[in-house]
């Protein structure tokens, strides 16, 4: 008898938890995959249209997905008011009599499994399968009474909708990020407020060049660099407001006010917006964008990947492709050639770094200038 496993959602986003629990759950079965999209979902009003979670799904499986792994819009097609669990598992069961279903749930759904509609009957046609987490205790009672079965996998990682719906994460395929850069979903209506279209185009720029060249290094976290890219100039728009900028500065910043140069002062403010207006917390992602303009002394792999990444987007207009080459190839090594170049143009304005502590201390301690 084969075995299939039904994996419903409302997929809002689908983000790469569900593809490792998918997996995980076509190895350890020996099993196809089906993912049923749902369009009314009972327990959450989705954020998007039942069209944009379908479109994002299908590049995820293109882009990340197992042979096994298929679509079904039963769902999707459905009329019905609400989509029910129930119906999906007994469509399932007329459709593929010869088969062991089961039912892939999430682990925050055991407690409530009692309260589905027909627990009981979906139970007994389709066996429920739920990832354990740590931290969480499940009900062993309602795991007993619904003969309940845990997938032996603990590597999906913290990854939620909600998380990167609000852009505290990007742990989602590279072209679903794509898809709600394109289409506006979800973190880029509140992300294009603090830009003009010129600047958004160059942020998009940033954090997908960040991000693959954090990639390509296999620097931990590396998707914290998309993050960081298309936060880092959210201040830029505070240079309209002079007396604000200034304000803020003192307020948070004074030990930078009176020794940088009034226009770096963007990125500060945007470490300030990050965590004000994106509730971002994690200290790389807010250094990076702190950093991103000037520099300093002993920055992290992350702050260096920003810094580059932001000087030599392909938007400002010149040809960057051997900086990016450099930094594709070897993060730090680029960073050194982007950091002489950046060093080079200012110098054909008749700018040195003496006036602005951070950048002065950054080429000392990576250009050697201090030997």
């Amino acid at each position: 008898m084969e075995n299939l496993v039904i994996f419903g959602g409302s997929f809002d986003p689908i983000h790469n938890g569900h593809m490792k629990i998918a997996s995980a759950a076509a190895l350890s079965l020996n099993a196809d995959v089906v993912f049923v999209p749902s369009r009314n979902p009972r327990w959450k009003k989705p954020d998007t249209t039942p069209e944009d979670r379908l479109n994002m799904l299908k590049i995820a499986l293109k882009e990340t997905g197992e042979a096994s792994f298929s679509i079904d819009l039963f769902e999707m097609k459905s009329d019905a008011e609400t989509n029910y669990t129930i119906d999906t598992v007994k469509y399932f069961r007329k459709k593929h009599k010869d088969c062991k279903l089961y039912l892939l749930i999430g682990y925050d759904s055991v407690n409530t499994f009692a309260d589905w509609k027909d627990a009981e009957e979906i139970a007994k046609i389709a066996t429920p399968l739920y990832v354990p987490r740590e931290g969480v205790e499940v009900d062993s009672k309602t795991v007993e009474k619904f003969h309940m079965r845990a997938l032996d996998y603990h590597k999906s990682g913290p990854t939620s909708s909600s998380s990167i719906r609000s852009l505290q994460c990007a742990d989602t395929p590279l072209g679903v990020l794509e898809y709600i850069e394109k289409h506006n979903l979800y973190y880029m209506d509140k992300v294009r407020s603090f830009y003009s279209e010129r600047r958004l185009a160059h942020a998009i720029s940033v954090a997908n060049l960040a991000l693959r060249i954090a990639q390509a290094n296999h620097c931990e976290g590396w998707r914290k660099a998309y993050i960081a890219g298309l936060l880092h100039d959210i201040a830029k728009g505070m240079e309209k407001n002079e007396d604000e900028a200034h304000g803020l500065m003192q307020k948070y910043y004074p030990e930078f006010v009176d020794i940088m140069p009034s226009w770096s002062y963007h990125q500060f403010l945007g470490e300030y917006l990050a965590k004000t207006e994106f509730g971002i917390e994690d200290p790389a992602i807010l250094d990076a964008i702190k950093y991103h303009t000037s520099g300093k002394a002993h920055m992290a792999p992350l702050t260096k990947i920003i810094y580059a990444s932001d000087k030599i987007d392909p938007t400002r207009g010149f040809d960057s492709s051997n900086l990016i080459n450099q930094c594709m190839r070897n993060y730090y090594v680029g960073f050194l050639a982007v950091l002489e170049s950046n060093k080079e143009y200012f110098a054909t304005k008749n700018y040195t770094f003496d006036g602005d502590p951070l950048s002065k201390a950054c080429a000392d301690l990576y250009l050697g200038d201090n030997k």
